[in-house]
């Protein structure tokens, strides 16, 4: 490529101890045109309830968490009202009251009222946590972090961020697999799976999760563990929303001090070069692969800078440093809160070279098309999956325990000013995926996995879950949601498709 700058980097690290994650660094953010929508007979049922707890606009903590959103197009939504409830308990009373509501709307063949709920707001997709004119329950005030008395376990609560987790662990020497960006919320990342710079060791973040604080559609705070509610218990290991609101999360905990690690940054003439690295790095066999290292491989074109300028416009902080810190140090190293509109894509392909080759290759040619858009910063990274990673830890629901080959997790984000290019972005990242899909079902490569978190809104990762996992999925749905109020009033986020469930 020539022209502008693209920026090629590989995070691939022995660790001894590994524990990275990120902080957003402070950025300014516009406020939302609007600041209210028109209340409804619920929403004041659920201020009278829950008066401390329930906020509408303009009231600063209302305008303040619709701004705290990550990306631009969560932040251009105006809810109702916003849900902050403090405790569990008063949680399970909103979804009480938003339950009943539900029930009498249904009963006279009304469409639901519409509700989201959040962590940390970290998605890229409009409505996943935010609704136009509906409800939002933000568990952010839920975000305490307490180890157990013989350091075997960390309680997380649902709204709390992976800063805030790595903080907390460090002062006692230990860590648990988490999110590698300090921005994403616990809740989220957790039921969509999560992949950490631990995975090599532990599998993924939600394999460690011991038990589970639930809030379910009846308005009853429920435990699911490996002993109490098993099938609850499994669902959410990448089952996402679809079951009720998670609180609290109790996750396994190890030692962990400091570590080594940090970012590398190549320029494009060395892609080739990495790109093989890459492909040898996956392709190690089980004893040989060092599992105490991890990292994907990014690269990156960003309108008319240089790499160290495009990092810097992205937020990134400190980041050509590679030294022996504490997590919480190196979390202040990568990815600041988001004042632009973002987006995911994603598929999976086996560790085949040719067509790691064609995927970046796609990746140079789509920048033509790109030029258009105002302050495109357009990043293609490549995340190793080896199966006896994906076997470490608990079942989950993801589908992956039959994998017998390395595979490589493809995500395209997507960085950019302007509302009005958001179709043309939305054009070229499918087209993007299309093209891959294709290439690598030409050479055998392909799989159907797709990772739930850098999903897009029209991809469906349940149906790369397989079949059988898919519908244990919906079975749970039924079972502890039985009138389906996380299926039809939650809309955000990926649904079960549970119209085509049978029994």
């Amino acid at each position: 490529m020539t022209g502008n700058a693209v920026l090629v980097g590989v995070i691939i690290i022995t660790l001894p101890f590994l524990v990275h994650y990120f902080r957003a660094a402070q950025r300014g953010i516009k406020k939302s045109k609007r600041t209210s929508a028109e209340r409804s007979a619920v929403s004041s049922a659920l201020a009278q309830a829950l008066p401390d707890s329930v906020f509408f606009g303009p009231h600063l903590v209302f305008v303040e968490s619709i701004q705290s959103y990550w990306a631009m197009q969560e932040r251009d939504i105006v809810p109702q009202c916003i849900v902050r409830p403090r405790t569990a308990e008063e949680a399970a009373i909103a979804v009480t009251i938003l339950k009943r509501d539900y029930d009498e709307r249904i009963s006279h063949g009304q469409s639901p009222l519409l509700l989201a709920v959040r962590s940390g707001g970290h998605s890229p997709i409009p409505g996943a946590a935010n609704i136009s004119g509906g409800i939002v329950i933000d568990l952010r005030l839920l975000s305490t972090v307490v180890t157990s008395n013989d350091r075997s376990s960390v309680s997380i609560g649902t709204g709390a961020r992976w800063l805030d987790v790595s903080k907390t662990l460090d002062k006692v020497g230990l860590a648990v697999a988490g999110g590698r960006n300090s921005a994403v919320g616990v809740g989220g990342l957790t039921l969509g799976g999560g992949l950490s710079f631990f995975s090599p060791r532990v599998g993924f973040v939600c394999n460690n999760i011991l038990s589970y604080e639930i809030v379910l559609a009846n308005g009853t705070l429920a435990t699911a563990s490996e002993s109490i509610n098993p099938g609850l218990w499994r669902a959410l290991k990448g089952g996402s929303n679809n079951f009720g609101i998670v609180t609290k999360f109790v996750a396994r905990s190890f030692p962990s001090t400091n570590i080594w690690g940090g970012f590398l940054y190549m320029t494009s003439s060395k892609v080739s070069q990495l790109i093989d690295a890459f492909h040898r790095f996956t392709e190690s066999k089980p004893g040989v692969y060092d599992e105490y290292a991890a990292g994907p491989l990014n690269m990156e074109y960003c309108e008319g800078s240089l790499p160290y300028q495009c990092h810097e416009r992205a937020g990134f902080v400190q980041s050509i440093r590679v030294a022996v810190r504490d997590s919480s140090d190196l979390l202040g190293t990568f990815f600041a809160d988001s004042w632009h509109r973002q987006k995911f894509v994603t598929t999976t392909v086996k560790n085949h070279h040719a067509t790691l080759v064609e995927i970046h290759a796609l990746f140079e040619r789509s920048v033509e098309a790109l030029l258009r858009v105002n302050g495109m910063i357009w990043t293609l990274v490549l995340q190793a999956l080896l199966p006896a990673s994906a076997m470490k830890g608990q079942l989950d629901s993801q589908g992956l325990s039959t994998r017998t080959e390395p595979l490589v997790v493809v995500l395209f984000t997507a960085v950019w000013k302007n509302k009005a290019d958001d179709l043309l972005v939305e054009q070229i990242t499918r087209n993007m995926i299309d093209s891959i899909d294709l290439y690598a079902a030409s050479r055998g490569a392909a799989d159907p996995y797709r990772y739930l978190n850098n999903c897009a809104s029209w991809q469906n990762p349940f149906d790369g879950y397989g079949a059988e996992n898919k519908r244990f999925l919906q079975q749970m749905s039924r079972t502890y949601d039985p009138d389906g109020l996380f299926q039809k009033a939650f809309e955000g986020g990926f649904k079960l498709d549970m119209e085509s469930f049978r029994p």
